[in-house]
């Protein structure tokens, strides 16, 4: 697999093929979805109600259930150990494609990464 952290990129445009390639099997971009939206709805629920500290269940859930299925299904590193802010508006994308049913063109766009740069 192409060294993920140390990848360098100039634009979004061009980081994202790379982070959908860091998101390759189904099983990781599915606990992706599941971890940031129940993060997103405990976080939501808890505003609501006046719960300023459950606005950490976000990134807490999120990120703990994304991160390591990288390191136990992907076999890599998150994409947001070297590029943050980037990973962080390509979670949002992937997810969005997933809910409008297109997770089989992520499933394209990252064999294709792949293939190119293996």
């Amino acid at each position: 697999m192409a060294s993920e952290t140390t990848e360098t990129y100039e634009s979004y445009k061009e980081f994202w093929p790379y982070y959908v390639a860091m998101h390759s099997r189904a099983a990781t971009r599915w606990v992706h979805l599941t971890g940031t939206l129940t993060g997103l709805a405990i976080s939501v629920y808890g505003l609501a109600r006046g719960r300023k500290r459950y606005a950490a269940a976000l990134p807490l859930i999120g990120y703990g259930t994304a991160w390591p299925a990288h390191f136990f299904i992907e076999k890599n590193n998150p994409a947001s150990f070297g590029h943050p802010a980037w990973s962080l508006r390509g979670d949002a994308q992937m997810i969005r494609m997933m809910l409008a049913g297109r997770d089989a063109e992520l499933a394209e766009i990252a064999a294709k990464w792949l293939a190119e740069n293996r």
